[in-house]
C-alpha cells in the first residue's frame, strides 16, 4: 500500500460518523495495516496538521475538538498568537500561562479555550487558546548570555521573545571561537579549548523542556567570546539565526572550476548587445552587480526598455552542488559589516556580476512602452553584454539634477523620462507606497559604528525601482498566459477584519478615515498621513494589518503593488526565485518536466529563508544603532540629532529621530529647567511657571542620556535642558 493510500485511508476512517478516539494500535487494526507503517503515517499526518493526538495518545480530526494547529509568535511580555495554518482560518491569542512550554517559532497544537473581547471600540470577539503539545520546535539551539548566580549558572537569551532563562551546568572546556579568525571569509571556529566565564557569549543546545514549572536546560556547545568583544556581536545574530557562514567543499569546487571570464563559446545562441549603451546603478558599496538597464525612445509614441540581468542559470545547473546550496540558502543576507551570499563569490562578485567594460552572460527582457506608459509587446532573450559605465545612486542623482552634458547624461534623463511616467501610472492604478527611509549604518574595520547615514529614495533609486517592477511583471505576465510553472510573488488581499482593527487606530489619532478595504482609501490615508509625526506609526500598523508577502506557485497577485502578475526575475545573483524564474522562462520548450509539487516546496522552503534573513538583518542594524548611541554616551561632546515628538505621555516625550530612523523616550525627569504638567485631554506637557508647551509634532533637538542593549531602549534629553543645566558650549 502505498504512502498516498494509508494516510487517505487513516483520514477516512477518522472522518467516519461513528468514529471514536482510537490508538495507534487500534487504527492499525482498523485499517489491518502494520503497526510501523501507521506509525509513521501518523506522525506525518499530526507534523502536518491534519489530525490531532488528545489524551492517551488517541487520534482525532483537529475541528472535532476545537484544536488549532501552527506557528506560535510569543511576545517578549509572555503572551502569544498562534498563526492558523487552515486556510481562512483566525489567528488565535494565547495568554501567557497558557503557553505551556513553547517557545518563540515553534510549531504548536493549541485547544480553543473561549472568546475574549477585543480592543476597540466595537469589542468583537476573539478566540483565545492553550497549547497542549508542542509538534516542532523552531530550532533546538539559542544564543545567549552567561551568568552566574550563587547557586546555578544560567543564559539569558538575545532574543527577548524568549522569555526564559536556560539553566546550564557550571562551564568546564568548550569550544572557543578564535578571535584572530573574525575577520576571515570561512569565519571557521578554532578547535582551542577554554572555560566559559561569565558575560561570554554562548551557543547553548536545548534540552527536552517538559514543564513549565521549572526553567528549560541546556548545554554550551560554543564559547563565541566577551559581550563587548568586537565582532562578537553580529557572529551572535549569525549564530541566532542559523546563518551559513562556510560553503561547502563540493560547492567550492563546483565554484572554482567556473573561468573568472567568459567563455566565448558560452555566446552561443545569444543576441550580442555589446555595441548597445548599458548602464548599471547599484549603491557605493555593491560588489555584486546582477542589474543593467538601457532605455531607447524610439519616436514621440514608443519606447523601448532593455533589462539585462546576469544569467546565473548558465552556471548553476539544476540539481548541482551550487545549485543545492542556493536552494538551501534561499536568499543572502546583508549585515553592516558583511554579507553572507547564496552564491560563492566567483560567481557573485566574478564572473556573473555585471561589470563595466567586460563581456557578460544576461538574460534580458525588451519591453516596449507607447506614450501613455502602457507595455505594448514584450520578448525575452539570452544575450552578451558589455556594460559602458558603472554608476552609485550618488553619481546618477547627481546627472539626473543637471542638464545633460554628454551621452550619459542624454541617456539617463531620457531614462527617468519613461520611469517617472510608469510611475505615475503605478500609482494612479492603486499601487501603494509603503517603503520606509533606509538608514545604512557605516561600520569601520573592527565592525564599530561609525555613522548613520539616511538613504533617501531619490530619482535615481526610484529610476531602477520602475524598471525592475516593469520586467518582474513581463516575465509573470509571459510564464502565466504560456501557462509554463514557476514561482511567484504573492501578496493577498488583508483580512477586512484586520483593516476595521487598523481603522480604529486611526481614528483614535484623530484622522477622519473611509472604508479601508477600498484601495483608493488607504491611498489617501497614506497621502494625509504623509510627512505627519505619527506616520512612521501608523504606517507600522497598517503593514501589521496587511498579510505579508511570500513565494506561491499560483499567481495570486500583489495587492501593495496593485499587479496581477508579479514575480521576482531581476536578482537572480541574491535570491532563488529569480534563479527559478529564469528557468523557467528558459525551459518553454519543455515547461511539461517543470515539478510543481517540487515548486510548491521551494516556495515555502524560501519564503522562510526571506523572513529569517529579514529578521537578522533588522536586528543586526538595531544592534548597530544601539550600540552607535552607546559610543556616544562617552563622548565628550556628544552628537545633537533633530527629533520629531511623536507622543506625549504623563511620564515624557516618545520622540523619532528621522536621521536614525529610531525612536526613543525623553523621561520628563530629564526636563529640568522647570515643573511640567501631563495635559491628557490635548496630550501636551506644561512647564507649571514658564509655560512652555511640548506637544505631538513639535521639533526638538536632542541627544542621547542612557542606553539599554538588553531592552533596546534608548533614552534622549533635551540639548537646550542640558545646556542650560550645565552651562557648556554649543554642541556640534
Amino acid at each position: 500500500m502505498s504512502e498516498n493510500n494509508l494516510r487517505q485511508q487513516v483520514l477516512d476512517l477518522l472522518r467516519r460518523g461513528n468514529y471514536q478516539p482510537l490508538d495507534r494500535n487500534e487504527i492499525a487494526r482498523e485499517l489491518s495495516v502494520k503497526g510501523v507503517k501507521v506509525r509513521q503515517t501518523l506522525r506525518d499526518l499530526e507534523r502536518d496538521g491534519e489530525i490531532a493526538r488528545i489524551r492517551k495518545d488517541r487520534y482525532i480530526l483537529p475541528n472535532e475538538a476545537d484544536l488549532v494547529t501552527g506557528p506560535i509568535s510569543i511576545h517578549q511580555a509572555g503572551f502569544g498568537f498562534l498563526r492558523n495554518e487552515k486556510s481562512g482560518g483566525a489567528d488565535l491569542f494565547i495568554a501567557a500561562e497558557n503557553t505551556g512550554t513553547a517557545m518563540n517559532g515553534d510549531r504548536v497544537v493549541a485547544r480553543i479555550m473561549r472568546d475574549t473581547p477585543r480592543r476597540g471600540k466595537d469589542r468583537q470577539l476573539r478566540a483565545e487558546g492553550r497549547v497542549i503539545r508542542i509538534l516542532e520546535r523552531a530550532h533546538d539551539t539559542l544564543v545567549g548570555t552567561l551568568q552566574q548566580s550563587r547557586n546555578f549558572w544560567y543564559v539569558v537569551p538575545d532574543n527577548p521573545r524568549l522569555v526564559h532563562n536556560i539553566y546550564v551546568a557550571a562551564p568546564s572546556v568548550a569550544a572557543v571561537y578564535d578571535r584572530r579568525n573574525r575577520e576571515s571569509k570561512e569565519d571557521r571556529r578554532s578547535q582551542t579549548a577554554a572555560t566559559a566565564k561569565a558575560n561570554d557569549k554562548v551557543v547553548v543546545r536545548l534540552e527536552e523542556w517538559q514543564s513549565r514549572h521549572v526553567n528549560p536546560e541546556g548545554e554550551i556547545i560554543e564559547v563565541l567570546g566577551r559581550a563587548d568583544d568586537p565582532g562578537v556581536d553580529v557572529l551572535s545574530i549569525i549564530r541566532n539565526y542559523h546563518l551559513p557562514t562556510e560553503f561547502p567543499r563540493a560547492v567550492m569546487a563546483q565554484a572554482e572550476g567556473i573561468p573568472p571570464e567568459v567563455d566565448p563559446r558560452m555566446f552561443e545562441g545569444r543576441e550580442d548587445l555589446r555595441d548597445k549603451f548599458i548602464v548599471t546603478i547599484d549603491p557605493d558599496d555593491a560588489k555584486d552587480f546582477d542589474d543593467a538597464i538601457n532605455v531607447d525612445k524610439i519616436d514621440n509614441q514608443t519606447w523601448e526598455l532593455g533589462v539585462h540581468i546576469a544569467d546565473v542559470s548558465a552556471y548553476v545547473t539544476p540539481d548541482s552542488a551550487l545549485d543545492r546550496e542556493a536552494r538551501k540558502r534561499g536568499n543572502s543576507v546583508y549585515l553592516p559589516d558583511r554579507v553572507i551570499p547564496m552564491l560563492p563569490e566567483r560567481l557573485s562578485n566574478g564572473v556573473c556580476s555585471l561589470k563595466p567594460d567586460v563581456d557578460r552572460l544576461t538574460f534580458s527582457a525588451f519591453i516596449q512602452f507607447d506614450k501613455t506608459g502602457r507595455p505594448r509587446s514584450a520578448r525575452f532573450a539570452r544575450t552578451i553584454i558589455r556594460s559602458a559605465k558603472r554608476l552609485t545612486y550618488k553619481e546618477a542623482y547627481a546627472i539626473l539634477k543637471s542638464p545633460p552634458r554628454d551621452q550619459l547624461g542624454k541617456r539617463l534623463h531620457e531614462a527617468w523620462e519613461l520611469a517617472s511616467l510608469l510611475r505615475r501610472k503605478r500609482f494612479q492604478e492603486g499601487s501603494l507606497d509603503l517603503d520606509f527611509p533606509e538608514v545604512k549604518v557605516h561600520v569601520d574595520l573592527a565592525g564599530k559604528p561609525v555613522k548613520l547615514e539616511r538613504i533617501e529614495n531619490d530619482e535615481s533609486h526610484q529610476l531602477v525601482e520602475e524598471f525592475m517592477l516593469a520586467a518582474n511583471e513581463a516575465v509573470a505576465r509571459e510564464l502565466k498566459n504560456k501557462n509554463i510553472p514557476t514561482i511567484y510573488r504573492v501578496h493577498e488581499n488583508p483580512n477586512p477584519d484586520k483593516l476595521a482593527e487598523y481603522r480604529e487606530l486611526i481614528l483614535s489619532h484623530n484622522i477622519r478615515v473611509g472604508d479601508l478595504t477600498k484601495r483608493s482609501e488607504v491611498q489617501r490615508l497614506l497621502a494625509l498621513i504623509k510627512g505627519k509625526p505619527e506616520e512612521r506609526t501608523l504606517k507600522i500598523g497598517l503593514l501589521k494589518s496587511l498579510k505579508r508577502a511570500r513565494y506561491l506557485p499560483q499567481p495570486l497577485g500583489h495587492y501593495g503593488l496593485a499587479k496581477t502578475n508579479y514575480l521576482h526575475f531581476t536578482s537572480p545573483i541574491r535570491r532563488y526565485a529569480d534563479l527559478v524564474a529564469h528557468r523557467s522562462l528558459g525551459q518553454q520548450k519543455d515547461a511539461r518536466k517543470i515539478d510543481m509539487g517540487q515548486l510548491t516546496s521551494i516556495s515555502e522552503h524560501i519564503s522562510a529563508t526571506e523572513r529569517n534573513a529579514a529578521e537578522a538583518e533588522i536586528e543586526a542594524v538595531r544592534m548597530k544603532k544601539l550600540e552607535f548611541f552607546e559610543r556616544q554616551l562617552q563622548e565628550r561632546n556628544p552628537q545633537v540629532f533633530r527629533a520629531s515628538i511623536v507622543d506625549v505621555r504623563n511620564y515624557g516625550l516618545l520622540v523619532e529621530l528621522p536621521d536614525a530612523d529610531i525612536t526613543g523616550l525623553v523621561h520628563v525627569s530629564s526636563l529640568t529647567d522647570d515643573f511640567y504638567v501631563f495635559d491628557a485631554v490635548q496630550k501636551r506637557l506644561i512647564a507649571r511657571r514658564s509655560r512652555k508647551r511640548y506637544a505631538i509634532g513639535d521639533e526638538v533637538r536632542v541627544f542621547v542620556a542612557r542606553v539599554d542593549r538588553f531592552k533596546r531602549q534608548i533614552d534622549f534629553a533635551i540639548a537646550d535642558e542640558k545646556r542650560r543645566e550645565s552651562g557648556r558650549g554649543k554642541r556640534r
